[in-house]
């Protein structure tokens, strides 16, 4: 048996943020990434911040957007996350009329890799496995131990929480994915 498959056209769905946005709706792309140097992607990110899209993202290593600069790329917001464990999570979650489309990814938004390569990206359709990735994204985008802000002055400064509130996100996860398996082995 055959399956049917749809290729992802990453612009199509950046440009359907830029519409929701540009409706008055709510619009946002999250990403998580080990790079992003590809020039139409970013112009496309830039095009999606100056319509209105909140965009975040997790770039661990190479990010030649530039987030931060008012009538440019205000509605960007990047951090970088190095720490104990090497990640090579790729993930792209657009708002999509509150319909979360999510992606899992090979590729990083680099020019090798999104035109020179096979490289594969697949939906998330499982509603609990969509539950995952939300909760893994939000954990990361809390972290403040580990997490530098990348912005305009290439400062990188760490992200800092309240005192005594300290979110190290690979720990937490560690504790989210032990905790899941013990529930787990409990049923």
């Amino acid at each position: 048996m055959l399956l049917k498959t749809k290729l992802i056209n990453i612009y199509q769905l950046i440009d359907h943020e830029i519409a929701a946005a540009q409706m008055g709706q709510k619009a946002s792309i999250i990403l998580k990434l080990n790079s992003i140097q590809d020039p139409r992607m970013i112009a496309r990110l830039y095009q999606a911040s100056n319509a209105g899209v909140k965009i975040k993202m997790i770039v661990r290593g190479v990010c030649s957007l530039v987030p931060g600069i008012k009538g440019f790329s205000e509605n960007i917001e990047v951090i970088s996350i190095v720490d104990r464990f090497l990640e090579h999570t790729r993930i792209y979650k657009f708002h999509h009329g509150g319909r979360d489309k999510i992606y899992l990814s090979s590729a990083d938004w680099m020019t090798r890799n999104l035109y020179y390569r096979i490289e594969c990206a697949f939906p998330l359709y499982d509603q609990a496995v969509k539950d995952e990735i939300n909760d893994f994204l939000d954990i990361q985008l809390k972290d403040n131990v580990k997490a530098r802000i990348v912005d305009a002055g290439h400062n990188n400064h760490y992200k800092m929480g309240e005192k005594g509130k300290q979110f190290r996100s690979q720990k937490m996860l560690y504790q989210y994915y032990q905790n899941k398996l013990l529930r787990k082995r409990n049923q």
